[in-house]
């Protein structure tokens, strides 16, 4: 049997075609009783418009391309269910692309998302300098999500405010008498700013001294050799902030490799927030960046750059909030 059609939905409802298209794009032009004759209609032949015939003539796919940084970070959960809930309330679905996927396969899915005349586009985290998002964003409208860069004419920026957040972080911990902080950075502009607003609060205090810096790539594996080399080298510190969650991670198993016990010997903070801070046997104290508030105010500014093309860009920042857990506590010693 063929599947139903507008027309068979016009004729069982006893209306016309123009006023059932009325009805499915939500207009609210149509009498009450005339909507729900339509709507049992649809309900009743089981019908699907025809997404492919209803985006030629609307000239809309109804679609928005997020391209991932990477999508094994577990950060991008609720920034995600953020930014979908949003679109969503809109009628717009999303497509998702991997951009570390990309990168091995040497593919840029941003040209894929063109091709699919997707009516927006959102790139989520930090992703390498690309010419086809470039190009893209020049013609599609384009937001950045839980990210600073890149920087693009007419393109929004909606992250979190990582200067805040690192500040609440070091704080909490010089709060708790720790003095030998160390902080795991993270790279691009995101972790440029974690990085200086440590920096700045250990100066502030009168510790520039015992502030230490070291290098981490973001995952667990980099987490744990940055710490171990924090743990190995010197005046070990009391405590270490880390760039994200899945680096504390790393930082917690090198900690106890080494016979330290967290946070009696050794005080841990992450930053983002996500599952993995709050699972039990890890239970990390651990910025909440307001991933989920990121997502729909990305989404918000998507819908209106849609509506406003050519308006200025804008960057918009989520305020974090400090989650204290298991993994920090006073310094032995009182941290002298």
């Amino acid at each position: 049997m063929r599947p139903p059609t507008i027309r068979d939905v016009a004729e069982r409802a006893g209306v016309s075609k123009s006023l059932v298209s009325l009805v499915l794009r939500g207009s609210d032009q149509v009498r009450p009783e005339k909507r729900q004759a339509v709507l049992a209609a649809v309900e009743e032949l089981g019908y699907r418009p025809n997404a492919a015939a209803r985006s030629l003539s609307e000239r809309r796919t109804r679609t928005v391309g997020v391209l991932l940084n990477d999508m094994r970070n577990p950060w991008f959960v609720e920034l995600l269910d953020g930014l979908n809930s949003r679109l969503h309330d809109s009628g717009l679905h999303m497509l998702l692309a991997d951009g570390h996927l990309n990168r091995r396969l040497g593919e840029d899915l941003t040209r894929t998302f063109t091709d699919l005349r997707v009516d927006g586009l959102v790139a989520v985290g930090t992703l390498p300098p690309s010419e086809a998002l470039r190009t893209a964003a020049a013609h599609i409208p384009t937001v950045v999500a839980g990210a600073r860069e890149p920087a693009l004419p007419r393109v929004d920026i909606v992250a979190g405010d990582d200067e805040c957040g690192a500040r609440l972080a070091t704080e909490h911990l010089i709060g708790l008498g720790h003095r030998r902080i160390a902080h795991i950075a993270g790279r691009g502009v995101v972790g440029e700013l974690r990085r200086r607003s440590f920096e700045t609060v250990m100066r502030e205090h009168g510790l520039s001294g015992t502030a230490v810096v070291e290098q981490g790539d973001l995952t667990e594996e980099g987490g744990y050799r940055a710490t171990v080399r924090l743990l190995t080298a010197g005046e070990r510190p009391t405590a270490v902030f880390a760039f994200n969650d899945i680096a504390c991670v790393g930082a917690l198993s090198a900690a106890e490799e080494l016979g330290l016990r967290v946070p009696r010997d050794l005080s841990l903070v992450g930053y983002d927030n996500t599952y993995l801070s709050r699972l039990r046997h890890l239970w990390l104290t651990t910025v909440d960046n307001a991933s989920h508030d990121v997502g729909r105010r990305a989404a918000q500014c998507l819908l209106d750059r849609v509506t406003t093309p050519d308006r200025p860009s804008e960057t918009v920042l989520a305020t974090p909030a400090l989650e204290v857990r298991g993994t920090t506590g006073p310094p032995r010693g009182g941290g002298a």
